[in-house]
């Protein structure tokens, strides 16, 4: 039996003028209207091209099918989220344990800020969660959660750090999705966003101090032994 192909999720054409940038970007911002008003059940080519007031064959000309759409929505997304991610977890001036609580805040407002959008790129993730595109597309927050371990875990090894960075962000990730699927308050967020902070750096600040113990201890016997 023949695998049913997968859908082209690449932008058909890159617009190089500044008309054809307003056409796209008139585009997406409908397809993000339709997307969040409809749910990605109802998500069509057709009411993307009416609510974008063009032509179907003009959407055409730009994307494929929906799931192109969806997909350039979705990388866009990620855009935002990882470059704010990578910011923070990048700035030396603040320390690990400042940094967790900038990244945990920020990221929980971005996701009830945007539920709505998020909950309906979930649904249509099936579209292109195994395409190339996404892979690259988070590649980028996961070498930066890999720079902070490395200097938030120094005496762990990378095995280790590696471990404490999926649970983390694995953690995050799933407790963003299910607190934004509900409306909440700025002052819920924040008291919500706190509390996970001040529980990913007692855990990290364990984490750390056991590994720096095991090293101590390690060397003290390496130093025994040598003649």
């Amino acid at each position: 039996m023949r695998e049913r192909p997968k859908p082209t999720i690449s932008q058909r054409k890159q617009p190089r003028q500044a008309r054809s940038n307003a056409s796209v970007d008139v585009i997406l911002q409908a397809a993000a209207q339709v997307l969040a008003q409809e749910g990605a059940a109802r998500f069509t080519t057709a009411r993307v091209a009416e609510r974008a007031g063009v032509s179907v064959g003009t959407l055409y000309q730009y994307f494929p099918n929906k799931a192109a759409i969806l997909f350039r929505l979705q990388r866009d997304e990620w855009g935002d989220t990882t470059r704010l991610l990578v910011d923070i977890l990048d700035d030396a001036r603040h320390t690990p344990a400042e940094r967790i609580h900038r990244v945990v805040h920020a990221f929980l407002h971005s996701e009830c800020e945007e539920a709505q959008m998020r909950v309906a790129l979930r649904d249509a993730a099936p579209l292109y969660r195994d395409a190339p595109e996404a892979r690259q597309a988070r590649q980028a927050a996961d070498t930066a959660f890999t720079r902070f371990m490395a200097e938030a875990l120094p005496s762990a090894s990378p095995a280790k750090r590696a471990l404490a960075g999926d649970l983390l962000t694995d953690v995050l990730g799933a407790a963003g999705k299910q607190f934004s699927e509900q409306p909440r308050s700025a002052a819920e967020i924040g008291a919500y966003a706190e509390a996970m902070a001040q529980m990913f750096c007692a855990w990290l600040e364990r984490l750390g101090e056991d590994e720096a113990g095991r090293s101590r201890r390690s060397g003290g016997r390496s130093g025994r032994s040598a003649p």
